[in-house]
């Protein structure tokens, strides 16, 4: 590569660092006079690089917004971080990026990146083990997430084209047409929701992002109300949303205690209206309790999970998980005792 070019593109890669670069500063990084910072600088503006010049004691050069993407230089490192980012992206749920856009991304990274810097993240990769398996979650739509982020940064409300799942999710009052105030955007166990209240039913509802099929921002504004943020709405939603079993179990000890060991998009926690009615003497006593409300599809996850939780309980409902706690009580007595369990 020649000098002039490299200088060009070095003096790209210092304006794309952001602000305002005077004449003087381009010039002693580049190492030519001023007249040659200009002259670069209208070579840039030839390639359609929306390079804009700055008037007054403070002036100089500075990127503007353009049409359409100028060429982005990256250094070893930040080329690293982009690609890595995309892999971890993907691996998550996380990357908002529809079909194969991230795929493509990448291999664009990757097409021009030097030789000694390709086999670095060749072994990164080769190397790299995740501990958590891949998600299968759909990520949003570049056209539904950027104007759904647009509403709830300016409070604007926001029109949607929703389709909910078999008997709704998460709250969201099932399929149409709605007009929302959107509270904020949330992303979570590698989906993307959006929390906020539902103008059709008067109410707040969480929606799933891969689920709406197109938005619109309406004019207007509105206040977002005081109370929990985006992320309590989201968590708190998921652990009310409607299952085939609402359990209600009363755990001796504090809140602050039992919300530790258990997520909050599975349980509420809540301290009890009376104080265990004397139940679980001994150990402990003293302690108040707390009436803790899951809802799930399956109750045989539940009595692992209470047993986790190393704290007197009292299951309120359903009848069923009572037995299932019986039933690995006896299973847990058994081993303890080295006893073989019956054939069945």
């Amino acid at each position: 590569m020649s000098r002039p070019v490299s200088r060009v593109l070095t003096l790209l890669e210092l304006l794309q660092s952001g602000g305002v670069r005077t004449v003087a500063e381009l010039a002693d990084r580049l190492g030519v006079g001023e007249r040659t910072v200009r002259r670069y600088v209208d070579h840039l503006v030839d390639l359609d690089v929306p390079v804009e010049s700055v008037r007054g004691r403070y002036g100089g050069y500075r990127l503007a917004p353009g049409h359409r993407m100028p060429p982005l230089m990256l250094t070893d490192d930040e080329a690293l971080a982009v690609l890595l980012g995309l892999v971890a992206g993907r691996r998550t749920g996380i990357t908002a990026a529809a079909g194969t856009a991230g795929e493509t991304a990448a291999a664009k990274v990757r097409r021009v990146l030097p030789e000694r810097l390709r086999h670095r993240l060749d072994a990164v990769l080769d190397s790299l083990t995740f501990t958590t398996a891949p998600t299968g979650s759909v990520a949003p739509e570049a056209a539904v997430l950027l104007p759904v982020a647009d509403a709830v940064r300016h409070h604007r409300p926001l029109a949607i084209r929703y389709t909910g799942g078999s008997g709704g999710s998460s709250g969201s009052g099932g399929s149409g047409e709605r007009t929302v105030y959107p509270y904020g955007l949330v992303a979570h166990a590698g989906r993307w929701y959006v929390t906020g209240r539902d103008l059709s039913v008067g109410a707040d509802r969480t929606f799933r992002l891969d689920r709406i099929h197109g938005a619109r921002v309406l004019p207007g504004t509105f206040e977002p109300p005081p109370g929990p943020g985006p992320a309590e709405r989201v968590l708190a939603a998921l652990a009310t949303a409607p299952y085939r079993h609402e359990v209600t179990v009363r755990v001796r000890g504090t809140a602050e205690e039992i919300r530790a060991r258990l997520p909050r998009s599975v349980a509420v926690v809540a301290a009890a209206d009376d104080e265990g009615e004397g139940e679980g003497e001994g150990e402990g006593e003293g302690e108040g309790w707390c009436r803790v409300e899951i809802r799930a599809e399956r109750l045989d996850w539940l009595p692992g999970l209470l047993a986790s939780l190393d704290r007197p309980f009292v299951v309120e409902r359903p009848d069923e998980l009572r037995g299932l706690v019986a039933d690995l009580a006896g299973r847990l007595m058994d081993a303890a005792r080295g006893t073989a369990p019956p054939r069945g």
